[in-house]
Formats: structure tokens, sequence, C-alpha cells
């Protein structure tokens, strides 16, 4: 059995693709997820299956959302390493006195190329900065998340990925409920 984390993306936020936990809890116990647990209402959902590919159990739970609610929700499925790794290599947690209100970590659904920091042009959302590693994109929100242009939507559209974005407290959080 293999435990995965799946960050849905864009439910829940300001009225629109409204979808309950139990609910989902329910409709993935349904098509065989066991051990199916949730975190908060903006799509963080832990299930164990034998399937050990992040993008088929990914895509699973993509067709499934639809089906059962009607959303088309982007998923990134990730596994306790990545969470792991984000407190191994997170350049922004070397910093003395980090506000880590202002860190995020965004979740893509690809590796990147070490050169995708240049691709996503950063300077130009200065004082905001970001940092790449693998499949993470790993940011420092200048005044905050909701004050910027450098969001997900941004990244998706200049890396053409799917991107989900979860703030420091959240990761933290995630990481404990894997252990």
């Amino acid at each position: 059995m293999t435990t995965h984390l799946a960050l849905l993306r864009g439910i829940n936020v300001s009225g629109h693709n409204m979808l309950k936990m139990d609910a989902l809890k329910t409709t993935l116990e349904a098509i065989g997820f066991q051990n199916v647990q949730t975190y908060i209402q903006s799509g963080n959902v832990f299930v164990d299956t034998e399937e050990e590919s992040t993008a088929a159990v990914a895509f699973t739970i993509k067709q499934e959302i639809f089906k059962a609610f009607g959303h088309e929700v982007p998923v990134v499925v990730i596994g306790k390493s990545d969470l792991e790794i984000c407190f191994k290599n997170n350049p922004f947690l070397k910093e003395k006195d980090i506000d880590f209100k202002k860190l995020y970590v965004a979740f893509v659904s690809v590796v990147l190329r070490s050169d995708s920091i240049n691709d996503l042009k950063i300077s130009q959302f200065k004082p905001d900065e970001a940092s790449i590693d693998g499949s993470r994109i790993y940011i420092k929100y200048a005044v905050g998340a909701g004050k910027t242009r450098f969001d997900q939507k941004y990244i998706e559209k200049k890396l053409n990925v799917t991107a989900t974005i979860r703030n420091w407290n959240t990761v933290s959080q995630l990481l404990k409920m894997y252990e």
C-alpha cells in the first residue's frame, strides 16, 4: 500500500467549485481508495492505494471528481518525500528572522528543468522571490499571496504545467499528518 497526498486546485474558493470534504472522502472510498483523510477545505486528501504511480492516482481522482461533482479540478499528487524535501531544500528557511506567513510552495505536475526559473521572469515581481527544486517552486512573497501577480495561474501559463500552491503552515501540517 502506498500513501499519496492529492493536492486539488481551485476548490472551495470564493464560492466556486464547492466540494464538501466528507462527500469527496465517501466518493474516493467508493472507488477503492483506503484510509482517505482530508485536511481543511482547500483540497488536501491523503489516500492509500496499491497504485504507485502519482500520475495515475491524480488522473483517477480528477476523473472521479468530474463524474461525481461535475467540477474540472486539476490534481497534483505527491508523496511524503516531496514534503520532506521541502523542509530540507527550501532556501528561504535559511534566512534569519524569516516570516513563515510569507512562505509558499507551488507543487507542479512535472519535474522542472533547472533553468525554468528563467522562464518565470521572477525579476519583474520583485521584491517577491522564487527558487525551483525539482517539481517544487519555493516562493517568498514580500507582502503576501493576495497582493501579487506571481500566482498559480502565472506559473501554469509560463511553464505549461499544472500547479497548486500551499502556504508554509499547510505544508508543515501535511508533513505532520504523513507521520
